[in-house]
């Protein structure tokens, strides 16, 4: 069965997915970054018997992952796709999928990351597609085909999509815990994932301490400066190498954006920013 690891993109997605691959399947707990494919992107062409076609995305879905059911095995997987159903198939359903790990992040240090991550000219760009409620990212370009499609849709539908729906067992962790709670937010994921695996021993805490600093954001960043991460981005525009691990911490919106943007922001996004207890 899956465990989703999901998020609208730029919002610590990588960051827990390193951390489990370090605890889980890396020795000691110290993070091999050549075991970070353990931890697969879904969708993508490996899962799919045929070609997927353009807009078609949705019709393999439930193929697939009925596939990954028979295998009998826990799979964690890492997603940006919102929880939707599309023309009548839905993303997932509660017999395929053993839990869900939600990561979200204040929309006001997203923007940023969105607009160094897709190479957008100006901020009001990278708003406009964090509130296109149609988005769909795709890495059509280097798989020549359409297996590797994520319907993202705008950042609120995608959160609401997930913490919305309560047929599956889910933790939610906020992008800030991560940063100001390290050790706390990270020993609840690892208690979340043992109790929905029915694993009976207790967090490892050697293990634990281990995956956590070796996984930190200076460690991952220095990782993709020395050449060892391979999923960086190129501008279509200068051909440059994109970074991946771009702020993180150091992203203050308070200090980033403009106070124009500020506010602009602040209005569109008051009530989701209320209920998830962000600061307006």
């Amino acid at each position: 069965m899956i465990i989703w690891i999901a998020s609208y993109p730029k919002s610590g997605n990588t960051w827990i997915r390193s951390f489990l691959t370090a605890y889980y399947f890396c020795e000691d707990g110290i993070f091999d970054i050549n075991k970070l494919n353990y931890i697969q992107d879904y969708p993508n062409k490996q899962f799919f018997k045929n070609e997927v076609k353009e807009g078609e995305i949705h019709n393999h879905w439930d193929e697939s992952q009925r596939e990954i059911l028979a295998e009998k095995k826990i799979k964690f997987l890492k997603t940006h796709n919102s929880l939707i159903t599309a023309f009548g198939n839905e993303f997932t359903k509660p017999k395929y999928s053993l839990g869900v790990i939600y990561i979200i992040r204040d929309p006001r240090n997203v923007i940023t990351s969105v607009k160094n991550h897709n190479d957008f000219e100006t901020y009001d760009k990278a708003l406009e597609f964090m509130q296109n409620e149609n988005t769909i990212i795709s890495d059509y370009k280097h798989l020549n085909n359409h297996a590797k499609t994520n319907i993202i849709n705008s950042w609120r539908i995608n959160y609401q999509s997930w913490l919305s729906n309560n047929r599956f067992r889910r933790i939610t962790i906020k992008y800030e815990d991560l940063i100001e709670k390290t050790d706390q937010t990270l020993r609840d994921l690892i208690i979340f994932v043992n109790t929905i695996c029915k694993f009976n021993n207790g967090v490892d805490m050697k293990k634990f301490n281990n995956a956590v600093q070796s996984t930190t954001f200076d460690k991952l960043q220095n990782l993709e400066n020395t050449g060892k991460f391979s999923e960086s981005v190129y501008s279509d525009k200068t051909k440059e190498k994109i970074k991946f691990f771009y702020l993180g911490p150091k992203n203050n919106w308070r200090e980033k954006l403009s106070k124009n943007l500020i506010e602009k922001m602040n209005d569109y996004y008051k009530d989701d920013l209320r209920k998830l207890n962000y600061e307006i």
